[in-house]
């Protein structure tokens, strides 16, 4: 299989640029644009920097010590207490985090559907959570995984093509890539974080690595799968804000529902725009249905140590409780973008956790030898972690 992985053209930097690319992305994207125009730019590039930096040094502890990211974790701490304490926050921290995302995936998916059936959004979350339940319970989700990630593939090119169909006026682009902070935007700011630099994707990574590559004779080829795919990403990102801004910002209006996000692509697919991107955010919301529990169960089994059946049960076991709380908080009456958003809000203070606990380990210099970080990376990691707990900071006092 590690043979085979290595002869595909995307390798596990394509996982997370497809992972992050979903219904969170695009709600996203579009109130950022919409609310500020091409103002918080600057966020996307931070966030995909930061994403670059921290996948990296996943994939390099895979590579150098043969143990991803959740086995490396449950190594951590000396101590048993400390130990327990440590597993407790830890899953914890991910299990919160992946529920958060699963709520947003499963809204995200179901307005997708009801803006092409107009039947009601609780209706389809609901089938979207059995879909999901179904596929994890039979463990032959994958292919269809692949299926959808090709259908939000597609979508992503679509704004990339409006976005240059619209011709927007490319010195004001710019000038979004230079920090400012216009009222109100810290939290949107703060969410672009959180939908791009998502904290499970660095148990996603890290598995995958480990299993595509074998030694650290290939850290070339992870670097530049993931520099090319992230990067890729970024620029849909970027695109879905751009498309946004000139829809919304530029005209003076506002998003006041989710069917009115399809608005931004008209210019490109002028009457058949609600059906194809009803298709294109009911396939994001699918998929990252069954990546976030799969993650979640990832890396609950990793820390605590599950072998053999017992791996197996507890994998459906978190799978399907994720998926129950995300169904649960769908139901709940709560306006869809909202819920979406606070999902990227939820990762984004859950970032400053899991980037410490990454940095720390990457300097177990006895472990990993020659392999841990030095001073430059040391330095990038230092710098991401104080500005993504500033900005969570900043998000807090907004909340309270």
């Amino acid at each position: 299989m590690a043979g085979k992985r290595k002869e595909g053209r995307f390798g596990p930097g394509f996982l997370v640029a497809a992972a992050f690319i979903g219904p969170g992305t695009v709600t996203t994207c579009s109130i950022a644009g919409a609310n500020f125009g091409y103002g918080l730019l600057y966020a996307l590039v931070f966030a995909v920097i930061t994403t670059i930096i921290l996948q990296e040094m996943t994939g390099r502890l895979s590579l150098a010590s043969g143990h991803d990211l959740a086995e490396s974790l449950r190594e951590f701490p000396d101590r048993a207490l400390t130990k327990i304490l440590f597993i407790i926050i830890t899953i914890s921290a991910i299990t919160i985090g992946c529920a958060a995302y699963e709520a947003g995936n499963i809204i995200g998916g179901s307005i997708g559907i009801e803006i092409i059936t107009s039947v009601d959004q609780k209706i389809w979350a609901a089938v979207i959570s059995l879909i999901a339940a179904a596929f994890l319970a039979s463990k032959k989700y994958k292919l269809i995984e692949k299926f959808l990630v090709g259908l939000v593939f597609l979508m992503s090119i679509s704004f990339l093509g409006t976005a240059i169909i619209i011709g927007p006026d490319i010195l004001s682009i710019l000038k979004g890539f230079v920090p400012s902070f216009p009222d109100n935007s810290i939290y949107i700011a703060l969410a672009l974080v959180g939908t791009t630099v998502v904290p499970y994707n660095l148990f996603l990574h890290s598995s995958a690595v480990k299993q595509k590559w074998k030694s650290m004779s290939d850290i070339k080829l992870l670097r530049k799968d993931l520099v090319v795919s992230i990067l890729l990403g970024g620029i849909i990102s970027g695109s879905i804000v751009i498309t946004s801004a000139a829809a919304f910002y530029l005209k003076g209006k506002q998003i006041e529902s989710g069917a009115e996000l399809a608005v931004q692509l008209e210019p490109m697919f002028g009457t058949f725009t609600n059906i194809l991107f009803g298709i294109g955010f009911a396939s994001a919301g699918l998929s990252s249905a069954l990546t976030a529990p799969y993650a979640a169960s990832f890396a609950t089994s990793g820390v605590l140590g599950w072998k053999g059946e017992k791996r197996k049960t507890g994998f459906t076991v978190v799978s399907l409780t994720v998926i129950a709380i995300g169904l649960i908080v769908s139901m709940l009456g709560l306006k869809p973008i909202a819920v979406i958003v606070f999902a990227q809000v939820a990762n984004g203070l859950i970032l400053p956790v899991a980037s410490i606990f990454l940095l720390i380990i990457l300097n177990k210099r006895k472990r990993l030898r020659g392999y841990a970080n030095k001073p430059l990376n040391n330095i990038l990691a230092v710098i991401v972690i104080i500005i993504v707990i500033i900005l969570s900071i900043f998000n807090i006092q907004k909340i309270f």
